[in-house]
């Protein structure tokens, strides 16, 4: 058996979730990068990302221009960019007044999470979320008897019990294990006093504290206290490295019965201007994860190639390289994509391209060999692809 038709193999015999992406560019993403970012860049970018395969994709922010004034043009995103059909657009709406500008493009954005019913995320640092919502966190907390209300009102079933910024804060340190799940079960408490199944979670981490095995040990908590819960999602930041790997310990945390939603951005780009971070910040490349899922054997039905092109666009419109790796070296290449042995000498960003762009790419560089290469090993080639 070929090492291919090995692994196809063995993934069918293994137990991944679920997995759904969110895209996050247009909205984690930009919201930490220039002000001046056009309309029409903003609306090319998503028209790409649109044919990608993505199903969901968030593209942009109601939210106040004095705290993001990068979100000051969500409203023409909006108003501009083409839908395509099975994709589902979505975006912040944190009060009423955000509400109040979306109203105008619910034809176009999904307007609430439909079937299941969320309390506003708290924040685990009441620092952070004073800076980032101007509100503390029992603020957010006072919120949740309305929230129940209106979703009882609405005849759902089924809730969700979230936090943020739950493995820690950079103004108040690390968050420890008891205390988010002290939080988690004050809010499943609620649910279940009114009547709701609570069926699902919700982990985010903006100020990137995240880490692999803190992402195993507390989803193993959650598991353990609560068996019902089979949805998870997993918003995390990439400011120390990690965002990645916490994404795939997140993967190997469950099994075949769950659901895992994760939110990704091109290229890597995110961050929120309050953190302190700023664009060093960033989150799990999109085309990076899907590249790792796709290795593993999970059919996520995006076209990386695609996905490539938009990063690609996305560095001309920012004007500097993206920190993901796949937009840059392309995924691992099998049978006709294999590199020709005797391609020159490759150094540049701009030549390493040639994963895409053929032998242009890297026309007229040094091939410092005196005949061209043979190996009994190219044979595998054909044979093994």
């Amino acid at each position: 058996m070929t090492q291919e038709r090995w692994r196809r193999s063995w993934t069918m015999l293994s137990r991944y979730p679920t997995i759904y992406i969110r895209e996050e560019a247009l909205r984690d993403g930009l919201q930490i990068e220039d002000e001046s970012i056009s309309v029409d860049d903003r609306v090319k970018l998503l028209d790409i990302l649109s044919r990608s395969g993505l199903k969901q994709i968030v593209i942009g922010s109601f939210v106040s221009p004095k705290y993001t004034p990068q979100m000051a043009m969500t409203d023409e995103v909006a108003a501009r960019f083409t839908p395509v059909e099975g994709v589902n657009y979505t975006a912040i709406i944190p009060n009423e007044k955000g509400r109040e500008r979306a109203a105008p493009f619910a034809n176009k954005i999904s307007m609430d999470r439909q079937g299941t019913a969320a309390l506003t995320t708290v924040h685990m640092c009441d620092v952070f979320t004073r800076r980032n919502w101007n509100r503390s966190q029992q603020d957010e907390i006072d919120r949740w008897a309305g929230t129940v209300e209106k979703a009882r009102a609405k005849g759902l079933k089924t809730a969700t019990i979230s936090a943020h910024a739950c493995w820690g804060s950079n103004f108040t340190g690390p968050v420890p294990l008891p205390d988010l799940m002290d939080m988690l079960q004050r809010q499943h408490d609620l649910w279940t006093e009114a009547g709701f199944t609570v069926d699902a979670c919700r982990l985010g981490d903006p100020m990137s504290w995240v880490m692999p095995h803190l992402v195993e040990e507390t989803i193993a908590a959650i598991r353990q206290r609560w068996s019902a819960i089979r949805d998870f999602a997993l918003h995390v930041h990439n400011g120390r490295g990690m965002a990645l790997t916490s994404l795939y310990a997140g993967i190997r945390a469950l099994a075949g019965e769950h659901i895992l939603r994760v939110d990704t951005a091109l290229g890597g780009i995110g961050g929120c201007p309050y953190c302190g971070n700023g664009q060093a910040t960033g989150m799990a490349p999109t085309e990076d994860f899907v590249n790792m899922v796709e290795e593993m054997g999970i059919d996520t039905g995006i076209d990386l190639d695609v996905l490539i092109e938009a990063a690609w666009l996305l560095e001309d419109i920012l004007g500097r390289k993206l920190t993901s790796q796949v937009s840059k070296a392309g995924p691992r290449p099998r049978g006709a994509a294999l590199y020709d042995p005797n391609m020159p000498f490759v150094q540049t960003f701009a030549e390493a391209r040639h994963f895409r762009l053929g032998p242009p790419a890297y026309e007229g560089r040094p091939k410092p060999w005196k005949e061209p290469i043979e190996s009994p090993q190219l044979h595998r080639r054909t044979s093994e692809n």
